[in-house]
């Protein structure tokens, strides 16, 4: 019996798109992430509106130790036309036995409506696929965000189903869509579907 390739998530790549640049985080890049995740959108979309902010301290210790995790991909987005920092991707809740994780994004409101995030998706995805050997990237996205969602769909996930009332937000209940791409997807079209 041959051993399956195992992806190796302790190599930090640099991804260079044309309108990004993913690269590995650094402790100053909190003060930048401090704004972003302090933006009343990102954390409504990403559902911790009611959880408290973190500090400057938090976020330092948090994004100063992305690098050393042998598990998971942190990288932040860096918009190439000004440099600076405007969201992460993730690749966690890595399952080596099937060869799958859980992808993840944020961009903040000077990364938006440029198709920053399509392609750090699509950068971070074909990473997955091309050099960690994964055959499957799931992703939950909130039904009240069609602009990720469409992200997303550009980026070739695909819907799986509804998580019904999976997110209580000011007092109504949000359904929440479960995605997910292939590897042999993936390989047919490269994150650009028709």
């Amino acid at each position: 019996m041959t051993q399956q390739p195992t992806a190796d998530f302790s190599v930090k790549p640099t991804l260079i798109g044309e309108k990004v640049i993913l690269r590995p985080f650094t402790g100053v890049d909190a003060t930048a992430m401090a704004a972003i995740l302090g933006d009343p959108e990102v954390s409504v979309f990403t559902g911790s509106a009611h959880e408290g902010q973190l500090d400057l301290e938090q976020l330092r210790a948090w994004y100063g130790t992305r690098n050393d995790r042998t598990d998971r991909l942190d990288l932040a987005v860096v918009d190439r036309a000004g440099g600076e920092v405007v969201g992460e991707v993730v690749l966690h809740e890595w399952d080596a036995h099937n060869r799958s994780c859980r992808f993840r994004t944020l961009i903040g409101p000077k990364g938006r409506n440029r198709g920053l995030g399509t392609e750090a998706t699509r950068l971070v995805v074909g990473h997955g696929f091309e050099q960690l050997d994964l055959n499957r990237i799931a992703l939950g996205v909130f039904n009240f965000n069609p602009r990720a969602i469409r992200a997303y769909e550009k980026a070739g996930f695909v819907a799986e189903g509804t998580e019904r009332e999976a997110l209580l937000h000011e007092g109504q209940w949000i359904d929440a869509t479960s995605m997910s791409i292939l590897a042999r997807e993936w390989a047919v079209h490269r994150g650009v579907r028709p």
